[in-house]
């Protein structure tokens, strides 16, 4: 949606393709329904917040172009009324994600770009043309943004890495990130249900240094433990790639360390680490460094992001950057 809209602004003539019968089945999940749609931090934060350089580097220059202020004042301009949160998360002022895809869907209306929904693509061919089951659409540039495996129901089945494979490119394998960690700790599965907003979670090594802590809020699940700060704590094990590791919670002035810990299922994480490899695409351009005039945007790349807005502005940055590179073509 937010290619489309930078394409319709820009004049350069697109068609939308949405596997679902609605836009933005992924957006209206997003915080609970409320769709914390970026951070208002400086670029540099953000960067640092990523806390991967790997991924920091890459994406860089397409963060430093659409910074999280710019994505902010986008929606300012589109008469969305925004609520900032004290730590930066900002959210649509009445809490509705809905009314973050109602602004694109009119953005997309007013410029009279075509939509069509209901409309898996079954496979895209070099040259390019993108078949559909009823239609196929010759195309000079094709821009891929059909997210990761998490929450398949929204749509996001793996369709473009199996698209990007079949041309070529290398696939990261999926993991789950920004997903609850099982235990069934006794301690935990007695508190299941309550919810914890002051809370913090670290990482440990089993000789107990510090690896990574997270301020934010603690879950107790019937399976586990989930909310932000655990979150952030299984991303960045993920990332580490830890195996012997203890999980530290903090809340309601207690104290629980935790070993054996796993993670819930990808299909339920809030977002897929893996996908296309970022070697096989530039990070100036977006552009596919085997077939040129395919792009990548989103979470069908290889790039993540921890919770708080920061990978819907991945996805927003990496979009732009896609559509203004066509643009120079």
């Amino acid at each position: 949606m937010f290619a489309a809209s930078v394409a319709a602004e820009s004049g350069v003539n697109c068609v939308l393709i949405e596997r679902k019968a609605r836009l933005g089945s992924k957006v209206l999940m997003t915080a609970n329904g409320r769709c914390n749609f970026t951070k208002d931090i400086s670029a540099d934060q953000f960067l640092a917040d990523l806390g991967e350089r790997r991924i920091a580097d890459w994406v860089s220059e397409a963060i430093r172009e659409c910074p999280p202020r710019s994505i902010v004042k986008g929606f300012k301009s589109l008469n969305v009324p925004l609520r900032r949160m004290a730590d930066g998360r900002m959210f649509p002022a009445d809490g509705k994600a809905a009314t973050i895809v109602h602004a694109f869907g009119d953005l997309l209306r007013d410029e009279e770009v075509p939509i069509v929904t209901n409309c898996p693509v079954k496979a895209i061919h070099p040259g390019f043309v993108v078949e559909t089951k009823n239609f196929s659409l010759a195309a000079k540039n094709v821009l891929v943004a059909t997210g990761g495996v998490s929450y398949p129901k929204t749509g996001s089945v793996g369709d473009g890495q199996k698209f990007a494979r079949d041309l070529g490119h290398r696939i990261v394998p999926f993991r789950p990130g920004l997903i609850g960690m099982e235990t069934n700790d006794p301690k935990v599965v007695r508190l299941a249900g309550r919810r914890f907003e002051d809370g913090r979670a670290k990482v440990l090594s089993p000789d107990g240094r510090t690896l990574f802590e997270h301020r934010g809020e603690v879950d107790c699940e019937s399976f586990g433990l989930s909310g932000a700060a655990v979150y952030n704590c299984q991303r960045f094990i993920e990332h580490a790639k830890l195996h012997d590791f203890v999980l530290e919670v903090w809340f309601d002035r207690s104290r629980l360390q935790l070993r054996n810990l796993r993670p819930r299922p990808v299909k339920e994480a809030i977002v897929t680490i893996g996908g296309v490899s970022l070697d096989d695409v530039d990070p100036h351009t977006m552009e596919s460094r085997l077939v040129p005039g395919l792009y990548f945007a989103g979470e069908v790349l290889d790039v993540d992001g921890p919770t708080g807005g920061y990978n819907l502005t991945l996805a927003f940055a990496t979009a732009r950057k896609a559509v203004t590179s066509m643009m120079k073509r």
